[in-house]
């Protein structure tokens, strides 16, 4: 019987498993090795950390968690999670491990428009966070591909690139907004993007229109919604909120007794969606432990 079952192994669940193993809980950490960033070559926008390779990042973390004897980590891809009584029952093929509490951290998929290729330039040439990754392009033309969050990008990239180019996919435009694209000095390409690839000559994407090629450094998407990595909040019959993440109260506390969510997979109600980024990730997964240790007081272990 764990403590507490974290699952999922990026930088919310690493954390989490280093707060509880420093009050020495007994945590089991699985980790399935799919992370939201897989692709990306280099991190950015955490202090010490600033452009260090993701899978860098979790091998430094693994190895300082080898200094907590209460911490144990399994690459293993979980199954199903369910609540029987007051145990969660956490299937790992055909066994099943127990636990108090468990912390989910599988993280979150973007939903992406539907345009040829984006999937294979995603993390590398296509991204979602002007946070993470504007700067690289300073100077450089930037494309924005049309989405909820299209005109807020324009905002936040015009001062970091050459050019801001807008694909906005033919959805039309009020007065306010193209008033706000010609103040930014944005241009706007209202046609269908046929198809969008890497030109590796310049190291850029080329963005193809029905009638030519426009070529821009790096290309952002509003994607505006999410869909849960893994079916964990399915399955435990969680609260979503209309971004798609797991709805939780200031202590990464899910609607389900027992069950904390921290990361990129869940937000508070206050915000229209998570604070994606690695920094951000690793305060929710110590925020989750630390509630989950103070659960733990409450609801001491029959001797």
């Amino acid at each position: 019987m764990y403590d507490v079952i974290i699952v999922g192994g990026g930088p919310a669940g690493l954390q989490a498993a280093l707060t509880l193993g420093r009050m020495h809980k007994h945590a089991l950490l699985l980790d399935s090795g799919a992370y939201r960033n897989g692709r990306v070559a280099h991190m950015h926008n955490f202090l010490t950390h600033d452009g260090t390779p993701p899978e860098k990042f979790r091998s430094e973390a693994r190895a300082e968690l080898a200094a907590y004897p209460t911490v144990e980590i399994r690459d293993a891809a979980v199954g199903a999670v369910e609540k029987v009584g007051d145990t969660f029952r956490v299937a790992l093929g055909e066994e099943v491990l127990e636990s108090r509490l468990v912390i989910l951290a599988t993280g979150v998929r973007d939903e992406m428009p539907a345009v040829p290729g984006l999937e294979d330039l995603w993390g590398t040439h296509a991204y979602a966070c002007p946070f993470c990754h504007g700067h690289e392009l300073s100077g450089r033309p930037i494309g924005i591909l049309a989405g909820p969050a299209a005109l807020h990008l324009v905002g936040l990239l015009a001062p970091i690139g050459s050019s801001v180019t807008v694909f906005s996919q033919g959805a039309e435009l009020d007065a306010e907004q193209l008033a706000m694209l010609d103040r930014l000095g944005a241009v706007l390409r209202p046609e269908p993007v046929v198809g969008v690839s890497h030109a590796p000559e310049a190291d850029e994407v080329a963005i193809a229109l029905a009638d030519r090629t426009v070529n821009v450094a790096g290309l952002f998407v509003g994607t505006g919604r999410f869909v849960q990595s893994a079916p964990f909040a399915d399955q435990l019959g969680l609260d979503l909120l209309d971004s798609g993440c797991i709805a939780i109260d200031d202590f990464g506390r899910t609607s389900l007794d027992g069950v904390f969510a921290a990361g990129d997979l869940a937000h508070r109600p206050a915000f229209p969606m998570p604070m994606a980024s690695v920094l951000n990730a690793a305060a929710a997964g110590q925020l989750a432990a630390v509630a989950s240790v103070q659960q733990l007081l409450a609801a001491p272990p029959q001797k």
